[in-house]
């Protein structure tokens, strides 16, 4: 009798482990259920305050709607330029020594491309020779769609502004005195003091203001 006592007792023992045992399975396993999961945390984590997909909170999807990341909001116009930029655009770029982004006038640079080389005639006004009062006049007229005529000093008198090298823009007349007290030289300014005219010596020809033979017979420019 003290046996069988002995060994319900055992069985009665190992019952009332087992039951705690399963009490503790199921406190862990609660404990796990209310934890979320790895997927469940990447649904909601926030780089720099745009959500990924999944819950988010309406403040934190309001605010990654409102912020602009489109790439193409950060490409300036001057890289688009320099992207279409064509073979003349490079050319008279370096000849300026300026960015090719600002050679945008193809009106002009077409016809100094034309003429680049003529030969110097005095009264000319053909690809034979040309003077530079003519080479002026037929530029104006041509790219600027301006009826102007006259030699250089006539083409002096009639600017309505006298300007002075700092103040020139694209599109000026630049005038010189060489060996004389009165105008004897005119060309078109450009840009970065660079100008174009018919010189004697090379006929049609992009020359810069800060040369000592042209700083030292520059006379002014003038606005039409």
């Amino acid at each position: 009798m003290i046996r069988i006592k002995g060994h319900l007792w055992m069985k009665l023992s190992v019952c009332a482990m087992a039951l705690g045992s399963c009490s503790t399975i199921k406190k862990t396993t609660a404990s796990r259920n209310n934890t979320p999961t790895v997927s469940e945390g990447r649904r909601i984590t926030f780089i720099d305050g745009i959500a990924t997909p999944g819950r988010h909170t309406s403040s934190s999807y309001n605010n990654s709607s409102s912020r602009d990341i489109s790439i193409s909001k950060h490409i300036t116009y001057g890289s688009a330029n320099l992207e279409n930029a064509q073979g003349w655009q490079f050319k008279y770029a370096q000849l300026l020594d300026v960015p090719v982004e600002n050679v945008l006038n193809h009106s002009l640079y077409k016809f100094i491309e034309d003429w680049m080389g003529t030969p110097y005639r005095m009264g000319g006004k053909t690809h034979n020779g040309i003077d530079c009062s003519g080479f002026v006049n037929m530029l104006v007229n041509t790219v600027f769609q301006f009826s102007l005529t006259g030699n250089s000093v006539e083409l002096y008198n009639k600017v309505r502004q006298r300007l002075s090298s700092r103040d020139l823009h694209e599109g000026d007349l630049v005038f010189f005195k060489i060996h004389h007290r009165r105008i004897s030289h005119v060309g078109i300014y450009l840009e970065n003091d660079k100008f174009v005219h018919a010189s004697t010596s090379s006929g049609v020809m992009i020359s810069d203001l800060k040369e000592p033979y042209w700083k030292k017979y520059f006379a002014g420019g003038g606005r039409l």
